[in-house]
């Protein structure tokens, strides 16, 4: 084994993925620290990792700090490591360090990890800095394989040695597809050699791109690779293609080790995740799959119902919905039954799995729930054999649920579709009219706004349930601030406000809800009022009582007692020259009620000062005193009728404000019985202070003193 390097290779662990998930939430971490085990177990010598170690760009705490505790726990220790770097060192790793971790003094690491980004944890943002970078730095794995600049890539190996074994380690992490084809094509990608006894070298590289050609340039053809190479690890292809697939055209071999955990519910994930452990001996190599065994079991079947003749037979029948939901279930059935084989395949000799669900207590259950509740995905055509109508199925969700306490997946174990037609439809031909329209405005700008281009698309495409001023807010706040959950957020509340919308019209119309009219805020109906021949009393705009007219009536009768034969005539003329004279209307009477009582008294002291004849006998405010206090004036007439929609208003049972605007009725008693009860009256009415200093010229000095005072 002096001679032997031996290499566990993984990629795609996805650690983060599903980490919101009630019952997946951990499988990702989980299935990385299986792998980390297993590197310690079998004493390899390094662990090499293809991309998207993590799912995220910017991984959350838990995902970062989940596989930092793993490297740390299983390849820092006092093992030394046999492996020998060869060459400069900085062109490779990070420069402010220039070497592997395993040659830092300060360090003690057993197995090295080597890794190249992927297309999930690729750098991006300032600094251009990705979350290898920040793992890097630590000192727990050797971040290699960066593309600086995508239009002339230069690749050039890591070289390895371990007595005679020589290993040139390639790493091209993953560059956009369609750039990368190009530069391919260019001729701008080169591969160095090591410069002494080239043969000499088995020649490993690892790339994470597309395998499997989407489009004529979305893809890295194999042919594009140099001939030169012995092994090539894939990475990004979730299909496990453990065993290595010759490629007699170039003379190498693929390993395609596929993702650690299922991170989509389609067909190539329902192959079994393995790892390999590969031994380099000279030019020579061997592979080792194993099976991961904290993989939750997958299942993925597809049927087509007119092509079933038990299903044709329950579509002949009206309503056929609850019979073809059974036999549905019933597939489903089979296919949790085929999951848990798999998982006691891949667990042999478990002993709390042979245990019935009923003799476990409610945590155990839960525990196990949690760890072995497979995947399961049943993708049912719907179509009638005669194409032109479909089988009436349930709700997708509805049928999920029906699994949940059986199933990982709750909500979208299956998936009903139609076969697709040939005609477009109009919806579709305007979204794509729309598309060109908007992208022709951004042909000639220098720069982009993502902002702007959201505003652009959401202008030419109108939402119906969705806001789309906050629809715009939240994508500048997902791609500006890193905020990852804004648009799940934004989509959340959205449909809450609009069930809640939905909920309150529903009782609306059932008559739950009703507009409470408020009767004392009408005035009473005169007797020789003909409602068939003049209307409904209720619609006519004089039966409204104005805040102004309430408040000056209760004023009067509260202040004026046994003297409202005095006072019949004033305080109509009086508030209604108010109004007249107010700044607005209505919000110029609302002003003068709103008026503060340090800015009354600052008017009646200019207004007993000056001696100036007044209109009517009311007092205006001051400009600057109304202004000042501007932010709290309320209209009252305004706030009852919006709050009446659905609730009782709450002016219906408060008290009503007294009207700063006020008569002379009761300032004229100044000089009678009642002086010292409307002494305190006064203080809080301006208009009263210039009714008083109007008809009584003769004391001016009094009524003023006896205001201030």
């Amino acid at each position: 084994m002096a001679d032997t390097i031996r290499i566990l290779v993984a990629t795609d662990n996805h650690v983060g993925a599903h980490e919101r998930h009630p019952i997946r939430s951990d499988d990702s971490w989980r299935s990385f620290h299986e792998i980390m085990c297993l590197a310690k177990e079998r004493e390899v010598d390094m662990v090499l990792l293809a991309g998207d170690l993590f799912h995220d760009n910017v991984p959350s705490r838990k995902s970062m700090y989940k596989v930092m505790q793993s490297i740390r726990q299983n390849c820092l220790g006092p093992r030394p490591c046999e492996l020998e770097m060869l060459g400069d060192n900085c062109e490779h790793f990070d420069p402010y360090f220039g070497h592997v971790n395993y040659e830092d003094p300060d360090i003690n690491v057993s197995i090295p990890v080597f890794s190249i980004h992927g297309n999930h944890d690729d750098p991006s943002g300032e600094g251009h800095f990705s979350a290898l970078d920040i793992l890097s730095v630590s000192g727990l794995i050797n971040y290699f394989g960066r593309a600086s600049n995508s239009d002339e890539i230069d690749v050039k190996p890591v070289l390895i040695q371990k007595g005679i074994t020589k290993l040139a380690l390639y790493g091209l992490s993953n560059v956009r597809d369609e750039r990368l084809w190009h530069t391919f094509r260019d001729g701008k990608v080169r591969f160095y050699q090591p410069g002494i006894q080239p043969k000499d070298w088995f020649q490993l590289v690892c790339v994470h791109q597309n395998h499997v050609p989407h489009t004529g340039t979305s893809y890295l053809p194999e042919n594009f690779l140099p001939q030169f190479l012995d092994l090539v690890i894939w990475g990004h292809e979730h299909d496990c293609r453990i065993e290595p697939q010759y490629n007699p055209e170039m003379d190498f071999k693929v390993i395609q080790p596929g993702s650690s955990i299922a991170t989509s519910l389609s067909v190539g994930e329902t192959i079994p995740k393995h790892v390999t452990i590969l031994s380099i001996t000279g030019r020579e190599f061997k592979s080792e799959p194993i099976r991961l065994k904290s993989v939750r079991p997958f299942v993925y079947r597809d049927i087509v119902l007119a092509e079933d003749k038990a299903a044709v037979k329950i579509g002949k029948q009206d309503n056929h919905r609850t019979k073809l939901t059974q036999y549905l279930m019933s597939i489903v059935d089979e296919m949790i039954d085929e999951a848990n084989k798999q998982w006691q395949e891949a667990h042999p000799g478990r002993v709390e799995d042979d245990l019935p669900e009923d003799e476990l207590e409610e945590e155990d259950r839960i525990k196990r729930l949690k760890e072995r509740a497979p995947l399961i995905r049943l993708r049912v055509e719907v179509s009638m054999p005669s194409g032109l109508d479909k089988f009436q199925v349930e709700n997708p969700q509805r049928f999920s649920h029906r699994f949940h306490d059986r199933v990982a997946n709750t909500n979208d174990l299956v998936q009903f579709y139609q076969k697709k037609r040939n005609a477009q439809s109009t919806r579709q031909i305007r979204d794509t009219e729309a598309d060109q329209e908007i992208m022709a405005k951004f042909t000639q700008g220098e720069e982009i706004k993502v902002g702007e281009l959201v505003k652009e698309f959401l202008d030419a495409q109108s939402l119906t349930i969705l806001p789309q001023n906050l629809f715009g807010e939240s994508v500048v706040q997902y791609v500006d601030k890193g905020n990852k959950h804004a648009m799940e957020s934004f989509v959340t509340e959205s449909l809450a406000n609009q069930i809640k919308e939905l909920a309150m019209e529903a009782q609306f119309a059932k008559g739950k809800l009703k507009i409470k009219k408020n009767a004392a805020s009408l005035k009473p109906k005169p007797p020789d009022w003909n409602s068939d021949f003049d209307g409904s009393w209720e619609d006519h705009p004089g039966a409204l009582i104005r805040s102004d007219e309430e408040d000056g009536n209760s004023d009067n009768h509260s202040e004026n007692g046994d003297d409202d034969d005095n006072s019949d005539g004033a305080p109509k003329r009086g508030a209604k020259t108010a109004r007249a004279r107010g700044r607005g209307g209505r919000r110029g009477a609302a002003s003068s009620r709103g008026t503060t009582t340090r800015g009354r008294k600052r008017a009646v002291a200019s207004a007993s000062s000056e001696e100036e004849p007044f209109d009517n006998d009311v007092v205006m405010l001051d400009d600057d005193d109304s202004d000042d206090n501007h932010a709290n004036i309320i209209d009252d007439d305004e706030e009852s009728d919006s709050q009446a929609l659905f609730f009782p208003s709450a002016n219906s049972s408060a008290p009503k404000k007294k009207n700063n605007t006020r008569t002379t009725s009761s300032a004229t008693r100044s000089n009678g019985t009642g002086g010292a009860k409307s002494k305190s009256t006064r203080l809080t009415s301006a208009a009263t202070a210039g009714a008083a200093t109007k008809r009584s010229a003769a004391k001016p000095a009094t009524t003023s003193e006896a205001i201030l005072n």
